[in-house]
């Protein structure tokens, strides 16, 4: 069985969830079966690892164009495999003129939606119309759409409506358990400035709507002033959502000491001292079809308060591995919360909550472990992809 994985990041250049997924569900899945991947970027010295640069026709054109011109180049070269498969709107195309060329299935992980992104339309200007016709078109070709949660099928059969249910099947994402462990080493926590013995809550994650960083940091105003709070954050998508936050943590450190903001991207190493050594891992997302970060965040030990939206509920278990803080939003596909000083004031609490028992917070921490070691492992998500694979080929 050969099959051509084609995917937007992949190392060593990784930004998101989408690319932490193809990284481990490749590795996985290399045990097994013959798999060539086929990225984006400058080469890459991986073995049946191939790389594509934007045409250099298009390398001035908007930025959704140049995509779409890397993924016809991608498609001529899938000739020879079984079945392709695409993560992200970046790739699907390339997946979907494979598909038709060559006459072999097309299988989608759908990590996110377009419809339900419609601040992208900030990045992209009129490239978010010709995104959202890349994802829609291969969407309704498509053998298969891979939905990472259960609330993701859901938001992909709103959204496309007219896709067969029975094309879209549900296979959690899942995390490394063997790299991602508690790590616990305060004096890699001193050096980034932060005390590893107080009362502490996290965020990890990029700068970007679906984050709900904005709401959160509003937030963190109802805690006590001897909790900690340490952002990780970076990358963001504009200037208007980098300029908003940087605004609200600046309030925020006038307030109240203790707010660290690190905006560079940390090694793992860090990352799992830093969530090991802190009491609440926060997702406080908007818009989040399941979040890797929530998996490592328990795979080191930690309680994790999660938005009730999207795959969250599914991966953190209310009152077992953590808590869920409700959220009613506004169904225009942008997730807006229907009253935002509401989930503000209850993302506060719940996180108070947490943090006032220590003990229990540390329950969490140790159920949440034994989930993803029971639950969320890549050898189990790369065992039910090949057997989806497999179902497709013999057809």
């Amino acid at each position: 069985m050969k099959i051509d994985v084609i995917t937007r990041e992949y190392p060593p250049h990784i930004y998101g969830g989408a690319g932490v997924h193809v990284t481990e569900l490749v590795r996985a899945m290399r045990e097994d079966i013959d798999v060539r991947v086929r990225c984006f970027g400058e080469p890459r010295d991986e073995k049946d690892t191939y790389a594509y640069e934007v045409p250099e026709a298009l390398e001035d054109a908007n930025a959704a164009l140049g995509f779409l011109g890397a993924d016809v180049q991608i498609a001529g070269d899938v000739e020879g495999a079984d079945l392709v498969h695409s993560h992200t709107w970046y790739a699907n195309q390339a997946g979907n003129i494979a598909k038709f060329l060559h006459g072999i299935p097309h299988v989608i992980s759908a990590h996110s939606l377009e419809p339900l992104r419609p601040w992208k339309a900030e990045q992209l200007g009129g490239g978010y119309r010709l995104s959202s016709w890349m994802e829609r078109d291969a969407y309704a070709n498509a053998d298969r759409i891979i939905a990472v949660s259960n609330g993701m099928r859901d938001d992909i059969l709103r959204s496309y409506p007219d896709l067969d249910p029975d094309k879209v099947v549900t296979i959690y994402n899942g995390i490394d358990i063997d790299q991602w462990q508690p790590t616990h080493d305060p004096e890699s926590v001193r050096a980034l400035g932060i005390d590893p013995d107080a009362p502490t809550v996290i965020f990890v994650g990029r700068i970007t709507r679906q984050k709900g960083l904005p709401y959160l940091l509003r937030a963190l105003r109802g805690l006590p002033t001897d909790v900690q709070i340490v952002l990780c954050a970076g990358a963001p998508d504009t200037e208007e959502i980098a300029e908003e936050v940087r605004g609200l943590v600046a309030e925020l450190q006038k307030e109240r000491a203790g707010v660290h903001w690190i905006s560079e991207h940390l090694p793992r190493p860090k990352i799992m001292a830093l969530l090991t050594a802190a009491d609440v891992f926060v997702c406080p997302s908007i818009y989040e079809p399941l979040g890797i970060v929530n998996l490592e965040a328990m795979s080191c030990g930690t309680a994790v308060v999660g938005s009730g939206t999207g795959g969250i509920p599914e991966v953190v278990q209310d009152g077992v591995t953590g808590r869920i803080v409700p959220i009613e939003q506004v169904q225009d596909g942008t997730g807006t919360p229907i009253d935002p000083d509401k989930y503000v004031r209850d993302l506060a609490a719940t996180l108070n909550e947490v943090l006032s028992d220590p003990a229990k917070a540390a329950e969490y921490g140790r159920a949440g472990r034994e989930r993803v070691e029971r639950e969320f492992t890549w050898k189990q998500i790369s065992k039910q992809t090949q057997e989806l694979y497999r179902s497709l080929i013999q057809r």
